[in-house]
């Protein structure tokens, strides 16, 4: 009985369809045999997967592969958390991005999910007291990604980062859980000051292109932000913001934006 309990437990239905997308892609291309063997299915876990690419893709003269995936490795056992998000960010992805048609794709080719999360292995260091080495992975991940994420920064699950260039988020910005955001979204500050500065994201929010929210403002639950915007003030909860500066022009339009990805914008006030 305890046997049949233990292998209940340890199910992971996610990992099992990555490892036969990563089989079949193989029969497809066999000459992606060595990406999907190395990548995913040497592995006996996601998280050693994650922990793989995470060393792989940072690594630099400055720092080995050996030592990045350690650092994951220990990041990983440590916090079962950072698997878990990967999953809620990896179904993000699938359930809202058109262009992700199977699990394999963000593991293996989007950069924003792969920013996403070395950003958690980051977070986790940077909580754990080692932040110098926070810092180096916040660097190398704005190098390699062009995804800059503070380590500071608190960041929920479910987080979708479509196209992913050129995302800053700053140190005290919040985000939560279920938010999706397009690429060359700024969370920032408004001067020098220190201290509390950053945007609070509320759960399910969306967060256009090139929009840049600035300061210690509260953006409501399941609002949006529309393209090209720039948001200094609160936002109200499922409402939909737009303009330079950005203004109120009507509802949310749906229940869910974030994962609808809905970012017409009709019956403006």
């Amino acid at each position: 009985m305890a046997e049949t309990k233990t292998r209940v437990t340890t199910l992971d239905p996610v990992w099992q369809r990555v490892c036969e997308e990563a089989t079949d892609a193989v029969r497809a291309e066999p000459l992606l045999g060595g990406l999907m063997h190395s990548g995913l299915l040497h592995h006996k876990t996601m998280e050693g997967a994650l922990a793989f690419r995470f060393s792989m893709k940072l690594a630099s003269g400055e720092m080995s592969e050996q030592i990045l995936r350690e650092i994951a490795d220990e990041a990983f056992a440590a916090d079962p958390d950072l698997g878990q998000a990967a999953r809620a960010d990896l179904m993000a992805v699938f359930d809202r991005d058109p262009a992700c048609h199977r699990y394999i794709q963000p593991l293996l080719f989007f950069k924003g999910y792969q920013a996403v999360q070395a950003y958690r292995v980051g977070h986790w260091l940077w909580h754990s007291g080692r932040r110098d080495l926070a810092y180096f992975v916040q660097m190398r991940v704005s190098e390699v990604f062009g995804v800059d994420i503070h380590p500071a920064a608190k960041v929920g699950k479910g987080l979708m980062i479509d196209h992913a260039h050129s995302i800053v988020i700053g140190e005290t910005a919040v985000v939560g859980d279920n938010v999706s955001m397009l690429h060359s979204v700024t969370l920032g500050g408004t001067g020098k000051e220190d201290g509390d500065r950053h945007p609070k994201i509320g759960n399910g929010v969306l967060i256009g292109a090139g929009a840049k929210v600035l300061g210690n403002i509260h953006v409501g639950y399941c609002s949006r932000i529309a393209a090209g915007s720039v948001v200094l003030q609160d936002v109200p909860p499922c409402t939909t913001v737009a303009g330079v500066p950005a203004r109120v022009v009507g509802e949310a339009g749906c229940a869910q934006p974030a994962i609808s990805m809905d970012q017409v914008i009709s019956n403006v006030l």
